[in-house]
């Protein structure tokens, strides 16, 4: 180990299919979809899992199925030496991209030189905001209800600050569903979601036995064939009598996990390793809670001033739709260009299992800059109580 700040680089990012809510993987624990992506990030080296210095897992509601530091059990499930330490961390939806991030930070800071960021979430097993919600008393006073605000209010803010229309949020929707089914016909996902056995077991006919079936999910469930803007359009609002923000334009709830190894370059050479990318930087920072969807646009400039780059330097955004009333305030505060914007679509179609996304969005940016001969590209996200997260990897 050094003492210096040296480069941390990605050598794999994978993932499962993101699952609908209550959908393929209802059953599916999110302590074994996090030991299977762990599997997953050190399968092409399996000689490196003994030498991995921490596991950094990131979930946004731990507890239930997903607590009791579900970094550790995730290790333990996946057959890892005892000497294997984890972590769970939380920074809501970007619990997973913060994992990769603190990570690499221990690489850069020469204090490790194998780590895997992780992310796993089951919207299905453990509703948001938990089995007990209990916010302090002080949050419905006048300074502080914001923080109260279901997500879809403060979409619905954004929306009436920003003057997002609910056409614009229907179209907006319908391309994300369009790119998603897309990319998956043209098999762009292929190389980074990891098939995954699911079992069912149903009384045998006769009432004596149980018969057991296997399957294998490996493609995404989210993405909706005939998602037009004018089917869309039929929906109606959800969260505000007279709003704009609907069903069909907010993320979809998801079960799924990424996992993401990371190493130094003594780590690269010690093991016969070849990288697919490097990290960069990354910048958090807070907004106001009523418009928390509106984080990236002032996470984004941050990260981009760190990294000494320019906008026009990104080849590829993944920026997580949480609604497309605030992905489409972002990109026009910022004048992003759409066309780098969540080419194989975003949140809306492909799910949103928050403290995984950023673990997931991960493997997409990177075997998307591979595939496409792009550089450098982002993962940025809004967070509950109003804050926004960005993060710059560079293709290798």
């Amino acid at each position: 180990m050094t003492n210096q700040i040296q480069d941390a680089y990605i050598v794999k990012a994978v993932r499962t299919p993101v699952a609908k809510y209550r959908g393929a993987f209802r059953h599916v624990r999110p302590d074994d979809m996090l030991a299977h992506v762990l599997k997953g990030a050190v399968t092409d080296s399996p000689e490196i899992a003994d030498d991995v210095d921490d596991v950094i897992v990131g979930c946004a509601m731990p507890e239930a199925e997903q607590g009791m530091n579900v970094a550790r059990i995730g290790i333990l499930l996946a057959g890892f030496a005892d000497q294997v330490p984890g972590v769970t961390i939380n920074r809501f939806c970007s619990s997973g991209s913060q994992a990769v991030a603190m990570a690499a930070d221990k690489i850069r800071l020469g204090e490790c030189d194998v780590m895997i960021a992780a992310g796993t979430e089951s919207m299905t097993m453990v509703p948001m905001m938990g089995n007990k919600v209990s916010l302090n008393p002080d949050v419905f006073t006048d300074d502080n209800v914001a923080i109260a605000y279901g997500m879809g209010i403060t979409a619905e803010k954004v929306a009436q600050r920003w003057k997002i229309s609910r056409d614009d949020q229907d179209a907006f929707a319908a391309e994300s569903h369009a790119r998603a089914i897309a990319a998956t016909e043209s098999g762009y996902f292929g190389d980074e979601i990891l098939p995954y056995e699911i079992t069912t077991s149903h009384p045998s006919a006769d009432g004596l036995g149980i018969d057991t079936k296997k399957r294998i999910l490996d493609t995404d469930e989210g993405p909706r064939p005939g998602s037009t803007p004018e089917v869309l359009g039929k929906l109606r609002a959800v969260f505000k009598a007279d709003g704009s923000v609907t069903a069909g334009n907010s993320s979809q709830m998801s079960d799924g996990a990424g996992a993401v190894l990371i190493t130094s370059e003594a780590a690269l050479k010690k093991y016969n390793l070849e990288p697919i990318g490097r990290f960069v930087t990354s910048a958090v920072i807070g907004v106001e809670p009523e418009v928390m969807g509106i984080g990236p646009k002032e996470a984004i400039p941050l990260c981009l001033e760190r990294a000494g780059l320019h906008l026009d330097q990104l080849d590829w955004i993944e920026l997580n739709e949480a609604f497309a009333a605030q992905a489409l305030a972002v990109c026009s505060e910022l004048g992003l260009d759409r066309s780098r914007v969540n080419p194989n679509g975003g949140a809306i179609a492909l799910g949103h299992p928050l403290g995984a996304t950023g673990a997931i969005r991960t493997a997409t940016l990177m075997h998307g800059l591979k595939r496409t001969g792009g550089r450098y590209g982002m993962v940025t996200m809004c967070i509950g109580t109003g804050m926004g997260f960005a993060m710059i990897l560079e293709a290798t």
